[in-house]
């Protein structure tokens, strides 16, 4: 089967397993795991930071983020289409007390003077006041789509000026660092707090890492263990991502050109009527008038190949460390094959 659903359904390679195997570990929520600190450590110094602090999910990472940054009745900006807002279960209505006010973006990416459109500085007793911009990058739901690094010093800019903060969602920010350039350290000044997953592109099979200075990660600590996240052995799993950090960065590039040459092929077939622009490793294309995304995805099931709806008329395929070339080259052959 070629799993093309999502970056996230990787398995451990040899040499991950036997470095997660030969792991010095300890009780993580005395702070005793050796491992977890060594990646801990790590993490904050390579994005120039103070403080890290290892969480199961990026879900988590990023929720627990915000909830350090808001108290309940403020509001967060993102974009309409951020993985914050769409797939994290209402977590910051949930966990946070805070509402959200959506920006739409040009896939997914936004600009200062957006933001300072709907910005609320608390003045006005009627309405939220805003404590919070969040930036995902890459953003998944736009394909793949990588910010300027630009924008960001404006909307950082923006940010400092008025007292709020501001979050990075990166759970593929590696993605987004192959194909656009910038640095961990670069990303580090532009950004109060940065989550990045290991689990995706990196191959890791656990756990994301939330990234900030040592009052934050220290606020961040309990909120991790309000929501149960503290962990105890984790240097098995934190000694994967210390692997996908040395091994599985500079491959990515890899994942990205397989996802370019699927669509090119998809952009030659009539029952595709459009493809978002391919920057990173994710495909999401569009479908013809009469073909359904159920219709195409059942049809590649049975050709041993798996891919996502993403609505009713649009199919996403995703690329990581576990398709090879041999791979793509099936997948690109079965959908020359199809006719809808």
């Amino acid at each position: 089967m070629i799993d093309l659903r999502s970056d996230t359904v990787t398995r451990p390679t040899p040499a991950m397993l036997e470095a997660m195997a030969g792991a010095r570990v300890g009780d993580d929520v005395f702070g005793e795991d050796e491992t977890v600190n060594v990646l801990q450590r790590r993490a904050a110094d390579l994005f120039g930071k103070e403080e890290a602090l290892f969480c199961p999910s990026g879900t988590m990472t990023n929720q627990v983020a915000i909830k350090v940054h808001t108290q309940p009745g403020d509001e967060v900006i993102c974009d309409r289409l951020s993985h914050i807002y769409n797939y994290e279960g209402a977590g910051i209505a949930f966990n946070s007390g805070a509402q959200v006010r959506l920006i739409a973006g040009d896939r997914g990416r936004f600009t200062a003077e957006q933001v300072a459109e709907v910005f609320n500085a608390g003045a006005n007793p009627h309405a939220a006041a805003t404590r919070l911009v969040a930036i995902e990058n890459t953003v998944n739901r736009a394909g793949g789509s990588c910010w300027e690094l630009g924008e960001i010093r404006r909307i950082r800019e923006f940010c400092s000026g008025n007292g709020i903060g501001l979050h990075l969602d990166g759970a593929r920010l590696f993605n987004a660092m192959a194909a656009r350039g910038g640095t961990p350290r670069g990303y580090g000044a532009l950004f109060d707090s940065i989550s990045i997953c290991l689990s995706k592109g990196l191959g890791a099979p656990v756990g994301s890492l939330l990234i900030g200075s040592r009052d934050f990660i220290h606020r961040a600590l309990r909120v991790r263990k309000v929501l149960g996240g503290g962990m105890r052995q984790a240097g098995y799993l934190a000694a994967a991502g210390l692997h996908a950090l040395d091994h599985h960065v500079d491959r990515l590039v890899e994942d990205h050109s397989r996802a370019k040459e699927m669509a090119r092929e998809l952009l030659t077939q009539t029952w595709v009527s459009r493809v978002l622009p391919v920057e990173s490793n994710i495909v999401i294309f569009e479908l013809a008038e009469g073909i359904s995304s159920e219709s195409v995805v059942g049809h590649l099931r049975s050709q041993s190949i798996l891919m996502l709806p993403m609505g009713p008329r649009a199919v996403r395929a995703v690329f990581h460390l576990d398709v090879n070339d041999a791979q793509l080259g099936k997948a690109l052959e079965t959908l020359r094959k199809y006719r809808g």
